[in-house]
């Protein structure tokens, strides 16, 4: 065996047989503006 991965059928892979997706963030981050209003409710407690 040896410690390179065999590569030829990844070379050998035809793109134009796979299908087409949308993809849609699901876990966006916060803004500047929610994260600056979640410190300030922190600081009160």
């Amino acid at each position: 065996m040896s410690d390179k991965p065999d590569l030829s059928e990844v070379e050998n892979f035809d793109k134009s047989k796979l299908k087409k997706t949308n993809t849609k963030e699901k876990n966006t981050l916060p803004s500047k503006e929610t994260i600056q209003q979640e410190k300030e409710c922190g600081q009160t407690s």
